[in-house]
């Protein structure tokens, strides 16, 4: 019975100082991945400005085919809005804050239990083609478990950007 005692306040003690550091760490959280696309702007860019041309390439898409999406506002313009619920993947939803053709879509991310988020995907000539950079950021708030997940935000959706940039491409360069 001491033993057990012993455990259970050596096991508080650490979750306590866990959670206790959590505050410490930094609110804000960031992820980038960027690749060179063999296509012009003008052909890669509207594969992302459409919500709906992205279950042909994002990697979320695919791992969930049965996703169910809505869409919302005018179609590849500021306001644009799509949603989604998903078993595997969450529930939650992107509204396109900025638009500039060939050059920016910006983005408010929104999923359940979370803060929203901001990103964007840029796009650059390089030389025949296109330089794609997809970045998210946004704020854990006061959430201690949150600011821990902030530290390896770019080690747990770096790899998804990724595979949705090379989906990407390899449309883009096939279409």
């Amino acid at each position: 019975m001491n033993l057990l005692l012993k455990i259970l306040k050596y096991t508080v003690g650490v979750l306590v100082l866990v959670l206790a550091s959590g505050f410490l760490l930094p609110a804000e959280y960031s992820a980038q991945r960027s690749m060179s696309i063999g296509a012009p702007v003008e052909k890669v860019f509207p594969l992302v400005a459409n919500q709906k041309e992205w279950k042909r390439w994002s990697v979320w898409n695919q791992r969930d085919p049965n996703m169910e999406m809505t869409y919302a506002g005018p179609e590849a313009a500021v306001g644009s809005k799509w949603n989604w619920k998903s078993k595997t993947e969450g529930n939650g939803g992107m509204e396109w804050s900025a638009l500039e053709a060939n050059k920016r879509v910006a983005f408010i991310l929104r999923m359940e239990g979370m803060s929203p988020g901001n990103g964007e995907l840029t796009f650059a000539p390089e030389g025949n083609g296109t330089k794609v950079t997809w970045t998210m950021n946004g704020s854990a708030g006061m959430n201690p478990i949150f600011r821990w997940f902030g530290l390896f935000m770019d080690k747990l959706v770096g790899p998804d950007f990724e595979a949705g940039l090379k989906n990407l491409k390899k449309l883009a360069e096939t279409a």
